[in-house]
């Protein structure tokens, strides 16, 4: 198993003008490791961090969006998995946490943690599919990854975290909202 910190480590190295959108437990390590105008964070609709990411593909396919999300918000969501793959977004890169716990909410653990999400994208009809538990391989090929064609789906086998605290109205801060969208524009937000 991987550390989710290590992974996004090595993700952020290979992250330029994307749009990421995080959630919950992801969101506060992604803006505690790479503070960005790109950054969206989907806290307060638990599973819905994958749908946010769609309309962002879907609105602009010019640019490339990378979703992290976590496996228990994922499984409040399964459906977006199938809407994705209809919509077949060129531009999407869905990764998923999997640390077979419902983190943000206490780390209760899933019903299943033996739950193959990568199988459920593949169903769905996921362009590519990857499901990683090395960080080695992670690293070797999430360059690759990111380029691929989507909508591209990849489980990255986490530990559980430790405990996060969460800075709900700095996450949800308005200048968040007007940064991205100045950003989208081409523009430098007000400060």
């Amino acid at each position: 198993m991987m550390n989710r910190d290590e992974c996004f480590q090595i993700l952020k190295r290979h992250i330029t003008d994307e749009v990421v959108v995080a959630s919950y437990s992801g969101a506060v390590e992604w803006n505690d490791l790479n503070p960005r105008a790109l950054n969206y964070f989907s806290i307060g609709a638990m599973g819905l961090g994958s749908s946010h990411a769609l309309g962002l593909a879907l609105g602009r396919p010019d640019r490339r969006i990378v979703v992290l999300d976590g496996d228990g918000s994922l499984l409040m969501n399964l459906g977006s998995l199938v809407s994705i793959a209809a919509a077949a977004p060129k531009n999407l890169v869905h990764f998923v946490c999997q640390n077979e716990c419902y983190e943000a909410n206490g780390g209760h653990p899933l019903p299943n943690p033996n739950v193959d999400f990568a199988g459920l994208a593949r169903s769905a009809g996921y362009a590519e599919v990857y499901d990683f538990s090395e960080l080695s391989a992670f690293e070797q090929q999430v360059g690759h990854v990111l380029t691929q064609s989507g909508p591209v789906f990849a489980t990255l086998r986490v530990q559980k975290n430790r405990p996060l605290i969460y800075k709900y109205d700095d996450l949800y801060k308005a200048s968040r909202r007007v940064a991205l969208k100045a950003a989208l524009q081409g523009r430098h937000a007000p400060q």
